[in-house]
């Protein structure tokens, strides 16, 4: 009598107790596609070898990379040059010398040359005058 009244009432039961056979009311659905997970990973990008490639003290020659980075994370000081991707090289050979300022707190890489600092001729005789170097320029 129940099973009756339900289909007057309600067509969309009277199907779901046919398929059901009348045991329950509720029909699931369940997933037909399983979750791609080992296709959607291993999608890395290549490492970039980025960092410090010679330390404090370290021995270098012309052209030797010394730090690898992206923006300026360190700024070239004294015989170092920097390329157009912000990598430091050397420019003469020496060792190297890391310097952080204390107020600014930026990092500057030098390289202390072997055979010491090397003047421009105009400064290397004390007794130029200043106007025998403005004569010159």
């Amino acid at each position: 009598m129940l099973i009756h009244l339900l289909k007057l009432c309600l067509p969309e039961v009277h199907l779901i107790l046919e398929l059901s056979g009348g045991l329950n009311l509720i029909f699931k659905r369940w997933a037909t596609k399983k979750t791609a997970g080992s296709t959607k990973n291993g999608r890395d990008s290549n490492p970039k070898y980025l960092g410090v490639k010679k330390f404090g003290g370290e021995k270098v020659e012309p052209g030797n990379i010394i730090v690898r980075q992206r923006g300026t994370r360190f700024h070239p000081g004294n015989y170092v040059g920097m390329g157009k991707d912000h990598t430091l090289f050397c420019i003469k050979e020496g060792h190297v010398r890391f310097e952080r300022n204390k107020l600014t707190g930026r990092k500057w890489i030098h390289v202390d040359p072997v055979a010491g600092h090397v003047l421009h001729p105009v400064y290397a005789d004390g007794s130029a005058t200043t106007a025998d170097t403005m004569s010159l320029h």
